[in-house]
């Protein structure tokens, strides 16, 4: 019920949706002669393009969330390293199933870093976490993370598969009952930035002591917090992206599946 009404709710409250519905309000109210509350609607609806399609309002919101655990890609640890967890989301599992391969999104970075890792840390298990997480249902691309990483040089026996979680609280909780970490244990998470204080909060919530690696980073850093954007559908997707995170954090510790509103090092 969680996972239905995360996505209905987003999807009616995220930014591009709300201009959409404030215009689509202001419109109407003017075909029925009420140029005031018109006027209102109008302008929330242009000015939400303006601030976050235009101006760089989308950065100033994601910058927080990825400067909280690095300012960059983190160097490859030194000692013993137990496993990488590779947090999906970063595959496309329709057009996978479609087209072959293994399509990926603007989060492909998550792979190749964690490949990266892979080969760096030779002794370290390979774990992928994610089904599908699509409101309509779907196939997880288990499977074909497998495939790729066995092509690219990985030792199946170091491979691990998650294929049924469908958000953050159930990567965590799925793969801590599949990993069956200690307490001694080091394993690194690696997901994108912007993703990690939620990523981290749900772990710890598990009880399951990770260690952040940050990946996929957005900006620049703070010069980007001035920086407008280059066309209005950019911007707007990244605040989509941002919005979607801080309201996760916000739903995720209310409704107990974090161990604080923002998660931090």
């Amino acid at each position: 019920m969680f996972f239905i009404a995360s996505k209905i709710i987003f999807f009616c409250i995220q930014p591009s949706s709300l201009a959409f519905f404030a215009l689509a309000a202001g419109i109407l109210l003017l075909k029925f002669g009420r140029p005031k509350p018109a006027g209102f609607f109008l302008s929330v609806g242009f000015g939400i393009i303006v601030l976050f399609g235009f101006l760089p309002g989308g950065n100033l919101l994601v910058l927080p969330l990825e400067q909280r655990f690095a300012t960059r890609v983190p160097e490859v640890p030194q000692g013993k390293i137990d496993g990488i967890i590779l947090l999906g989301g970063f595959e496309d599992g329709s057009i996978t199933d479609r087209r072959g391969g293994l399509a990926l999104n603007e989060s492909a970075e998550r792979l190749t870093e964690t490949l990266r890792l892979a080969h760096a840390l030779p002794d370290a298990k390979v774990v992928f976490t994610g089904g599908s997480g699509s409101l309509f249902g779907g196939e997880g691309i288990g499977s074909d993370i497998r495939k790729f990483f066995i092509d690219a040089g990985i030792e199946p026996s170091r491979i691990v598969i998650e294929n049924n979680s469908r958000n953050t609280y159930e990567n965590a909780l799925f793969t801590k009952r599949l990993l069956k970490p200690t307490s001694e244990d080091k394993w690194l998470l690696v997901t994108s930035a912007f993703h990690m204080p939620r990523a981290v909060g749900v772990f710890r919530k598990v009880g399951f002591d990770v260690v952040p690696y940050p990946v996929d980073f957005r900006t620049r850093g703070r010069i980007d917090a001035i920086r407008p954007f280059d066309s209005i559908s950019a911007g707007m997707e990244r605040t989509d992206l941002a919005a979607k995170e801080w309201i996760g954090l916000l739903a995720y510790w209310m409704s107990g599946r974090s161990t604080s509103l923002f998660p931090g090092p």
